[in-house]
This record gives structure tokens, sequence and C-alpha cells, in this order.
């Protein structure tokens, strides 16, 4: 029987770009699974904004991506052993803009046990730049 490395990743997902599939991408390469939490509108709001797509379409959106195997939808912000537990994640990765407090907050269980794994990230594009983007526009 072989025993495949699950690794997980959380994103919103929102006007999915060039960055998040970098950062799948990554993280699909330290396992044999990929696991995406798509975090809940109002996990999104908690820290950042509230996402433009709803999170059936940036379910859909991340779903379709090559490099992932499966998705939680309305995933929490914050990790615990028991969520970790029940999707069988051995690894959980974030991209390296992640600081030591905010690992801790966010990815404490996987943080406590060694299982997180940061990896660089894609700064080319961004949610929030592509927006400036689009206000930008006069057409």
């Amino acid at each position: 029987m072989t025993v495949s490395t699950r690794v997980y990743v959380d994103m919103v997902g929102d006007l999915f770009h060039a960055g998040h599939v970098a950062l799948l991408r990554a993280a699909s390469e330290l396992g044999d699974q990929l696991v995406v939490g798509v975090l809940s509108d109002e996990a999104a709001e908690e820290y950042k904004r509230r996402p433009i797509m709803t999170l059936e379409e940036r379910v859909a959106v991340v779903g379709a991506c090559r490099y992932v195997d499966e998705v939680v939808p309305g995933a929490p912000l914050r990790l615990t052993p028991e969520f970790l537990a029940e999707h069988d994640i051995a690894l959980v990765v974030h991209g390296d803009d992640l600081d030591a407090a905010a690992a801790a907050d966010v990815s404490g269980p996987a943080v406590a046990t060694g299982r997180l794994r940061l990896v660089p990230r894609d700064g080319a594009v961004s949610t929030t730049e592509l927006i400036a983007r689009v206000r930008s526009r006069s057409d």
C-alpha cells in the first residue's frame, strides 16, 4: 500500500491569476496530492477584503487548475489540529510573505509540528494590483 503525502494550501482565489498558479505549482511539487482550502468570504474579509467572485466561482476556478487534486470550500482562516487530521494533511504551504507571528496565528498547528513550508511568492501580480488596474482604466 502506497501512502501519499497530502499537501495543503489555502487561498482566497479571487480573480485567479498567474501568482495563484505559481503558488499551487510550488505546493504541488512538495507532495503527491494538493488540497486547496478556498477561504470563505467572511474569512477573507477578516484580514483582507470581501472577494469579488462568489465562493462557488472561486472554488470552480481553483478546482480547474491542473495542480489541484481536491478543494475544500469555505476553509477556515486559522488551521486547527482537527482540520489537519480530518483532511489527512501532512504538510502546509504558504507564500514566503508570511512573517513568524502571522504564521503562528493562521497555521499554528503546522508551525508547532514542523509541517509548515514557505515557498517563494511570485510578486509579479496580485489580486489587489489587478483591481487597481481595472479601476485605473478609462475605457
